[in-house]
């Protein structure tokens, strides 16, 4: 395909780091609730230091969106790149939690700067109909990484628990010394202070997101922050609620993970820009919220192994095609301010990758079933507002024609 070789075949090699970075990042997951066992941290302690490396993220993502305008995408990335691996060893190595806070947020400052200049490369060398088929690419490439890195963790946990952290680390090195190497930046000069122009207008965090309600893609935003509060719910606690409720070994809840984000790599690869074309974003959109609302809401009355593992499949599946459909659209009404949109679309997931995991950690200290309902409520209300905004959106588009 010629858009994954353009550009010195670019978009290859960021997926290719992309993945390594994820797997980095999956690694960890199926060793979570044996290492905060071990650690002695509670369902409350483990939500706030996922909140702690959203907050960075949150807070750096529109000044990263501007930076990958004004300085390049690639330096960027790698920068990027190398504080996520320092993070990953980092969090391996300590044992106290004022030191585990202090990784997590630099996690949270590397993840800040990786995925808005990595979105804002994909439409540099994309075109408007070839976007989506690049942003399933990219999103492909994370949900891969998810795949193959809770496998792997959960076999090295066997050489010790703290060993899956050392080899994210790892990960995250090679991948930014792979990047520095070869990708080549996907901007000039003049683009970029074109782009600093532009980018440069608002300098503020807090005006950027209050001013945001006027941007075309406000809906989008709002979904963006739903969906990263509905999933942080479901993802933060998932590993303590199968621990505690059916006993589950990190290599269980690795195979659990690994068998439901695999559908979603392959849809994204093979079917993501065909759903996209055949039925448009808002329709896209509207059904994922409501199936990972209603298999979301399922996770509480199943009770048996392989039932986990089907609504867990479902709920993969929902996200991963619900993640790179709101991008698709945002990215279409960027126009020329690439970096500064998918700045805003990271700072929204931070959001409620904030929220979702306080709330889903104090839920879980008072009853274990209380994260799910909560993400499952707010996930089914967010489909509600995406059916009336289609609705509105219709009659709007009726109007004129009664002039």
């Amino acid at each position: 395909m010629k858009l994954l070789t353009r550009n010195k075949g670019a978009l290859l090699l960021l997926m290719l780091n992309i993945f390594l970075v994820f797997m980095g990042i999956g690694l960890v997951v199926p060793v979570m609730p044996q290492y905060m066992t071990e650690l002695n941290i509670n369902g409350s302690l483990v939500g706030m230091l996922v909140a702690a490396f959203s907050l960075t993220q949150f807070l750096f993502s529109p000044i990263a969106g501007r930076l990958s305008d004004a300085l390049g995408r690639k330096k960027i990335i790698v920068a990027g790149m190398i504080i996520f691996a320092i993070s990953e060893l980092m969090f391996g190595l300590v044992s106290t939690s004022l030191l585990l806070f202090v990784s997590r947020m630099m996690g949270g400052i590397g993840a800040a700067l990786i995925m808005p200049a990595v979105m804002a490369y994909v439409a540099d060398v994309s075109s408007s109909e070839e976007r989506a088929t690049g942003m399933g690419f990219i999103n492909a490439a994370i949900t891969t990484g998810f795949i193959i890195g809770p496998g792997i963790g959960g076999f090295i946990a066997e050489f010790g628990i703290r060993v899956p952290f050392y080899a994210a680390g790892i990960a995250g090195a090679v991948a930014a010394l792979v990047t520095s190497l070869i990708l080549p930046e996907s901007t000039t000069q003049e683009q970029r202070a074109e782009l600093k122009k532009k980018s440069g207008k608002s300098q503020s965090l807090v005006k950027q997101l209050i001013q945001s309600y006027k941007a075309p893609y406000f809906f989008s935003l709002i979904i963006v922050f739903v969906m990263a509060f509905g999933l942080a719910n479901y993802e933060t606690v998932f590993g303590l609620f199968v621990d505690h409720k059916f006993s589950f070994t990190p290599k269980d809840i690795a195979i659990i993970i690994t068998f439901g984000s695999i559908s979603g790599a392959v849809v994204q690869l093979t079917l993501f820009g065909w759903i996209l074309n055949r039925f448009g974003e808002n329709k896209v959109i509207s059904v994922c919220l409501f199936m990972a609302s209603l298999t979301v809401l399922l996770t509480l009355f199943v009770n048996s192994y392989w039932m986990i593992m089907i609504v867990t499949f479902i709920v993969f599946l929902s996200i991963d095609i619900l993640r790179p459909a709101i991008s698709t659209k945002m990215s279409k009404m960027a126009e020329g301010q690439q970096g500064f949109v998918a700045g805003l679309n990271s700072a929204y997931t931070s959001l409620g990758n904030i929220a979702g995991p306080i709330v889903a950690g104090l839920l879980f200290d008072i009853n274990i079933n209380f994260p799910y309902v909560s993400a499952a409520f707010v996930l089914l209300l967010c489909f509600g507002l995406s059916v009336m905004a289609a609705k509105g959106k219709g009659n709007k588009k009726a109007a004129p024609t009664e002039l």
